[in-house]
């Protein structure tokens, strides 16, 4: 065999030994890079959920834990599983915040409008604020910290805001019966908060809310907001009805020592804010009311009695209705009902006119505007 013959022998046995090797890279890199992935996949929830605690647990005044997160890198989501807060020395172990779980996602319609932005469904959360808990001493709690704490889970402007099923309420465990206020199966949305459409709008984002008080009442919210301004502008209507008043027994007892044995209660709000300016009112109702009850000791009955005199004096009797309407106008960090107002409207619901038990529809946002000037 001559040397021509051996060498072409030999580079081609180092060719196919190049071919296998390149093979062999071929299929090595992608499968390192895919074990990365997975690696990275496996690890990410857990580190995500370390970060959080952290950042809970470093909160002024308030502790709180994440149990767990999952991730879809698909759908581009993460879901938060039982995230709750409270405040530190609280006297009660009742969390102030209790979200058993939230979804957020990446917003995938806003992509094409060339905006990146999430949106947020929260499943069941509630916020219930104790009073003797908020009032501990310690620590100093500053709301402006937790709520910071929150946005900063979400690394993406919010454009969509949703809530189901959840909770709102206010507890007082030092009064005899305990105050307890709520709203139930809340059910929220807020839409286009970062204005990605409808940008010509001054307020660009719809919010409309439902849900059950106590008293079984049937509460609505309707209006436009503007987040995108560091004093958020808005245009809101709010409405109670048909809740049953001697649900508030416990609370018109412990602070002005009477309850109702029957009666309907209703409430209306308007409110308008521009450029941090409020203008708007409340207008509470008292429908076919009674004060005293069987039940009532000597002294309740006595003092029931008196009050129910002047009810009797200050309601429209045509319509059997105890009112008010409480205007609310100022800068937002000195707001101030209008005490004289209040007053002379109990006379007119009274003498002149009774209050409809409907909104009025009469606070306009451009109405904050010109209250300003």
């Amino acid at each position: 065999m001559n040397d021509s013959a051996i060498d072409g022998k030999t580079n081609s046995q180092q060719s196919k030994h190049k071919r296998k090797a390149y093979k062999k890279k071929r299929y090595i890199v992608p499968a390192i890079i895919v074990l990365i992935l997975i690696s990275v996949r496996i690890y990410l929830p857990y580190f995500v959920k370390a970060e959080v605690n952290k950042v809970l647990a470093d909160l002024p005044g308030y502790y709180g834990e994440v149990k767990d997160i999952n991730i879809s890198l698909v759908r581009g989501a993460y879901v938060i599983e039982d995230l709750y807060l409270n405040k530190v020395n609280a006297k009660t172990q009742v969390p102030f915040l209790n979200f058993p779980e939230t979804d957020i996602s990446i917003e995938w319609k806003s992509i094409f409008k060339g905006k990146i932005v999430s949106e947020i469904i929260m499943f069941s959360p509630e916020v219930i604020y104790v009073m003797e808990d908020q009032q501990t001493e310690g620590e100093t709690a500053d709301s402006e910290d937790w709520t910071k704490a929150l946005t900063d889970l979400v690394p993406i402007d919010i454009n969509n805001f949703e809530i189901k099923n959840g909770k709102l309420a206010f507890v007082e465990l030092q009064a005899d019966p305990n105050i307890d206020l709520h709203f139930n199966h809340l059910d929220l949305t807020a839409k286009n908060l970062r204005n990605v459409s409808a940008k010509s709008r001054t307020l660009p984002s719809p919010i409309h809310a439902t849900a059950r008080s106590i008293g079984n009442g049937k509460m609505t919210l309707d209006g436009q907001i503007n987040l995108i301004k560091e004093i958020p502008d808005l245009n809101i209507e709010f409405g109670l009805k048909q809740a049953d008043v001697t649900a508030l027994n416990a609370f018109t007892q412990h602070y002005a020592g009477i309850d109702f044995d029957s009666g309907t209660f209703e409430l209306f709000s308007e409110l308008a804010i521009a450029d941090g300016y409020l203008k708007g009112y409340m207008k509470p109702l008292v429908t076919n009311s009674k004060l005293i009850s069987k039940d009532d000791n000597f002294l309740s009955v006595l003092w029931e009695g008196f009050v129910g005199f002047f009810k009797f004096i200050l309601k429209n009797q045509r319509t059997d209705t105890l009112a008010t309407k409480i205007p609310l106008e100022g800068n937002l960090n000195t707001i101030e009902a209008g005490v004289l107002p209040s007053v002379i409207n109990i006379f007119e619901n009274a003498w002149i006119k009774a209050f409809k038990g409907v909104v009025d529809d009469e606070i306009e946002y451009e109405d904050a505007f010109k209250a300003k000037e």
